[in-house]
């Protein structure tokens, strides 16, 4: 990559999640790394460069649409890395993903939108292998803690069998983008039907999909499921549509490394007994609930008005105190058992999800020669893999392997 001005451009600079990484690279990006702040409002950006601080103070701004092809090029242009959090993705992200693809700019996203990422995937892999960028897709909490605790497992334990994320314990609100994604993607099925085919398969997002090994029916948790060996009842993980599909992409980007017998699924735990088979049997029932009523006009109706609007957020407190603990549990061939322990804090979809795309940010523009040797259409564990944990775990988040 030829010296340009700047190191990284953090594009979306001014909504929600953007601002909270715009403080986030304020505090903890080392000196001397040149952050431009991109967006579509020099008003709104120099209000919130105003606002950060003087190490921030030069940090130069870059007005660009997200529709303006012309504008993001140049942009592209002046950065080795673009970390975007303007979404929904599959709506304004593809001219972003494709000049990037295209000038050799490394790109982060915080998308969790298997259409999107399909569509990247299929128009911009081999030009981003022909440039030398990693498009880097789901550096927030969908799906860094799941992509790269499976690497982990893997590079202690080798071959992985069944492989289970159980989300224990987690306090946030429900993220806005992740919202308006969702609506995105219900009205996208509800017009083009055949749609439904790539949302539904497993292995949507693989490079080879002739290619994956038949494991019989995989697919998520739907109802509630009892695990005497962890005592507590399973119900389903709302995530888990976008997660699992992105970790399977992992294990073919690295010729299935984890396993042709590697079976991965993700759930939430909700305790043992009566109580946690209600409260499991409930999350189960909500959320295609949820799916149906965005997708008929009378409930999509009041849902609209009902449902907390794109660009709004959590409360400072609950930035500061939410937070998340997973385990990975895996089995090896031999029998071997293991487990990750995965851990943050910070509101999973802001405060976490905001050290996640920084420190992603910083890894492809500063790592650059301990990163994994490979260029297009990456995830986190193949893009940049254990040198990404080790920077969260600088940062104070936990990613510790061990036998089960």
């Amino acid at each position: 990559m030829t010296e340009r001005d700047l190191d990284l451009v953090l594009y979306g600079a001014t909504g929600f999640v953007g601002k909270l990484t715009a403080e986030y690279l304020a505090r903890s990006a080392p000196d001397g790394v040149r952050i431009g702040l991109g967006g579509r409002s020099q008003a709104k950006l120099e209000r919130l460069r105003s606002g950060l601080g003087a190490r921030a103070v030069d940090w130069p701004l870059l007005i660009a649409d997200s529709q303006d092809a012309a504008a993001l090029k140049e942009l592209a242009e002046r950065t080795n890395v673009v970390a975007t959090t303007v979404g929904p993705y599959r709506k304004y992200g593809v001219p972003l993903a494709q000049v990037c693809a295209e000038t050799g700019t490394h790109y982060a996203d915080l998308n969790g939108e298997p259409l999107f990422m399909r569509e990247v995937i299929s128009r911009f892999d081999d030009v981003a292998r022909g440039s030398g960028a990693r498009i880097v897709h789901n550096c927030g909490f969908d799906s860094i803690p799941s992509d790269l605790g499976v690497l982990l497992l893997h590079e202690a334990a080798g071959e992985l069998e069944e492989t289970t994320l159980v989300v224990r314990r987690v306090k946030g609100g429900f993220s806005c983008g992740t919202l308006d994604s969702l609506k995105g993607t219900v009205d996208e099925a509800r017009s083009d039907r055949s749609l439904l085919k790539v949302l539904g398969d497993p292995y949507a997002l693989s490079p080879d999909r002739a290619a994956e090994p038949s494991l019989g029916r995989e697919g998520d948790l739907r109802g509630a499921e009892h695990s005497s060996e962890l005592g507590t009842w399973f119900g389903p993980f709302v995530m888990a549509a976008v997660n699992t599909r992105v970790v399977r992409r992992s294990n073919a980007l690295q010729g299935w490394a984890y396993g042709r017998r590697f079976r991965y699924r993700e759930v939430m735990a909700f305790g043992d007994g009566l109580p946690g088979r209600l409260k499991a049997l409930g999350v189960a029932a909500a959320m295609p609930s949820l799916t149906v009523g965005l997708a008929l006009p009378p409930t999509r109706f009041v849902l609209d008005r009902l449902l907390p609007d794109p660009g709004e957020g959590p409360s400072d407190d609950m930035i500061r105190n939410g937070f998340y603990e997973i385990e990975i549990h895996a089995r090896t061939p031999a029998g071997e058992r293991w487990v990750c322990r995965v851990a943050a804090k910070g509101d999973p979809g802001y405060g976490a999800t905001a050290v996640l795309l920084g420190e992603s940010a910083l890894c492809l523009a500063l790592d650059a020669d301990r990163l994994p040797d490979r260029a297009g259409v990456l995830t986190p564990a193949t893009g940049m893999g254990s040198v990404l944990a080790e920077r969260l775990r600088a940062a104070g988040q936990t990613f510790d392997v061990s036998p089960a």
